[in-house]
């Protein structure tokens, strides 16, 4: 399709950096416009943070590029190459139902990818369509923009349109494009594809750009590939910390899902936990359990190992030396995740100093939740606002002790109780995206009334205001026969 200069100052200033790389690492592709867009939802502080104008985005012009009928001025669409690891299982990838219009600069100088998710066919395809239903596209607006609230590195969602046209999948769907926002959207399958299809060369050439976009900073280290691959572990390990603060599963860590700028990226079959379980699944492909809860932090740690292997041919003449250079960094992952689990639970619990029983008092309090069934979020914020009655076990022998423990933890510290309360709220989000909450939005959504959608997204914004407007949203779903499930939304 035609570039879509459009009549008006709408801010967009687009470059194509990631072309700079050998064309091994992306095609570009032709547009597969949509009959009758419709502009669902736009989300105007992205916008001005990029530099773009809202109203201007409203305009014929920039639906014409939301939904993929057209680009912006500079633009140059491309669909990105990358492989994976999918449930362990390594295959090639690349953006089969995505691409990306450009990077916009900032007024700030700061660089975005700007990718369509859903727009049509590209060579990546592997037999699909190449598009999304509404309702997917909608839940991953709601999730990132929950995220981003949260305080957790993301993706973000600047707008959705219908395309006017059906998606077939289980049954016949809307058809949805969203616009993700991103850092950038190099991934640790990334560099697996470069490490299986291409030379060292064009290895080098794709890890120096992700060095300069994302981590300028070890440019003039000793070893500036080394002190690449120790930032992308301390990033990841700051990451699914923050992830296991909020009970947010992800559902699908697959190593094409782990972004080198440490964004959350993807949100398919992801979900909150309500009930405290570290064997909480949610994703309906994930028969055994691999995306758990619990098994985050380890997963992580696996898929960081894979990104580790790529780069072995970076890091040292010599391979032996290189593998041990290699597993050097992976190994300090367990370490930096443990310090950024014990700092958010300290967090979650109005600790301020350390102690070496710290994490055992907080075991402990865990143990307590999971053998009572309690909900992760409202237990952490009834313990914030000193409602001991409204937690299911607060009469419970283990309780009472480990209360009197935790009481004498905090007399134990400088600051007052009312600090400790302020970094509780800090910590502890009053509302999150409920599941059944997500469920209800998208299902009116699909019927055509946004309304609830829109709601909950404002409610979302300010998860830790502890605002009674909140109240309704924190609420547990009413009891069902069957667990909830989540789907990728393909």
């Amino acid at each position: 399709m035609a570039e879509v200069k459009g009549t008006r100052n709408d801010g967009w200033n687009l470059d194509n950096s990631y072309t700079s790389l050998p064309k091994k690492f992306f095609t570009p592709v032709e547009q597969n416009p949509v009959k009758a867009p419709e502009l669902i939802i736009l989300n105007e502080e992205v916008a001005k943070y990029l530099g773009l104008k809202p109203e201007e985005l409203k305009n014929s012009d920039n639906l014409e590029v939301f939904a993929g009928n057209g680009f912006p001025e500079g633009g140059m669409p491309i669909a990105q190459a990358y492989a994976g690891h999918q449930f362990g299982h390594f295959t090639m990838l690349g953006d089969g139902r995505a691409m990306l219009l450009g990077e916009q600069i900032t007024p700030e100088g700061k660089r975005f990818d700007i990718q369509l998710k859903g727009s049509g066919r590209t060579p990546y395809s592997r037999g699909g369509d190449g598009r999304a239903a509404l309702g997917p596209m909608l839940r991953e607006y709601i999730i990132s923009e929950a995220m981003y609230a949260l305080g957790i590195p993301t993706t973000r969602s600047l707008a959705v349109v219908t395309t006017g046209e059906s998606t077939i999948r289980e049954t016949v769907l809307p058809g949805a494009i969203l616009t993700r926002v991103a850092a950038s959207h190099i991934r640790v399958g990334t560099f697996e594809y470069a490490s299986q299809w291409g030379n060292k060369e064009e290895l080098r050439a794709l890890t120096d750009y992700t060095i300069e976009r994302h981590y300028p900073q070890v440019k003039g280290d000793k070893n500036p590939y080394v002190s690449f691959l120790r930032q992308v572990v301390k990033k990841q390990a700051q990451l699914i910390a923050k992830w296991q603060m909020v009970g947010f599963i992800h559902g699908v860590m697959n190593t094409d899902n782990v972004t080198i700028s440490g964004e959350t990226i993807d949100y398919g079959p992801c979900a909150f936990m309500d009930t405290y379980s570290p064997k909480t699944v949610f994703s309906s492909i994930d028969r055994e359990g691999r995306y758990a809860y619990g098994k985050q932090p380890y997963i992580g740690g696996w898929d960081l190992a894979r990104f580790a292997e790529t780069l072995v041919p970076l890091l040292h003449e010599k391979q032996e030396e290189a593998v041990d250079i290699a597993q050097e960094a992976i190994n300090e992952y367990s370490e930096l995740y443990d310090q950024n689990w014990l700092k958010g639970m300290r967090g979650k619990l109005g600790i301020f100093n350390e102690e070496p029983q710290d994490k055992a008092l907080i075991e402990d309090f865990l143990t307590i939740m999971e053998h009572h069934k309690a909900d992760f979020t409202n237990t952490f914020k009834a313990l914030t606002m000193g409602k001991f009655e409204d937690l299911p076990f607060s009469e419970a022998t283990e309780f009472i002790h480990w209360q009197k423990q935790w009481e004498e933890r905090l007399e134990r510290q400088e600051e007052s109780q009312e600090d400790s309360i302020k970094l509780m709220k800090n910590n502890n989000p009053s509302v999150i995206p409920r599941n059944h909450r997500v469920e209800e939005a998208l299902e009116a959504a699909q019927k055509g009334d946004y309304n609830i959608m829109k709601r909950l997204v404002k409610v979302l914004s300010t998860p830790y205001d502890y605002t009674e407007e909140q109240t309704e949203y924190c609420t547990l779903p009413e009891a069902g026969n069957r667990p909830y499930r989540t789907f990728c939304g393909t």
